[in-house]
């Protein structure tokens, strides 16, 4: 009995430490924030941003961020932005794919490189692929020796260095069908615990 107790509670540890996985917020610029002196285009370069993740805009007061067509990205124009903040923590959900442009529509603070392009891909596919079917028979010309091992293989997963430590949690394709497959593994040992 204690046995499926432990398990009940290793299933639902696992599946605490696995729910997080849909989204991701990125602080723009990290700790700098959205301010003079950033390369924003470096910030971004190894981020990937997916359908469903949100830009947190962190500044002063003397700071703001339009949202901008290319041709107004390239130009440094706010005159026909598309979205205007200045709440000095703005967050913009990316809502779908493409590229989206930013800048700071305060006099000079663009020229300077207070702009950012993000190219936004669709969102990751979260749903685990089955592996293919394989006879589960021995072979009658190789004879098999069967395994007696019940230890399940562990699953390991490695933070993405893309997120910062203000992520909500989050996970590019290949972590969430990490975690996908830690979440189904839980479920499996929290369906083993309630049959004991």
């Amino acid at each position: 009995m204690a046995g499926h107790g432990l398990l009940l509670v290793a299933g639902l540890v696992l599946l605490a430490a696995a729910a997080p996985a849909c989204a991701v917020d990125y602080t723009v610029g990290d700790s700098s924030g959205w301010t003079g002196g950033v390369d924003y285009s470096t910030w971004a370069s190894d981020k990937t941003f997916n359908v469903g993740d949100t830009l947190v805009f962190q500044y002063g007061a003397s700071h703001n961020v339009a949202e901008v067509g290319s041709a107004d990205y390239s130009a440094c124009s706010a005159t026909n932005s598309i979205q205007s903040y200045s709440d000095q923590n703005s967050k913009i959900k990316l809502t779908k794919p493409g590229t989206r442009y930013f800048i700071c529509a305060a006099a000079g603070h663009c020229a300077g490189g207070m702009k950012l392009a993000v190219t936004v891909a669709p969102a990751a596919a979260t749903t685990p692929t089955a592996p293919a079917a394989t006879p589960s028979t021995p072979s009658e010309t190789s004879p098999e020796t069967p395994s007696t091992s019940t230890t399940p293989a562990a699953t390991t997963t490695t933070p993405s260095s893309g997120k910062t430590a203000d992520s909500v949690g989050g996970a590019s394709g290949v972590e969430a069908r990490s975690v996908m497959g830690t979440l189904v593994g839980a479920a499996g040992l929290v369906g083993l615990a309630l049959m004991g």
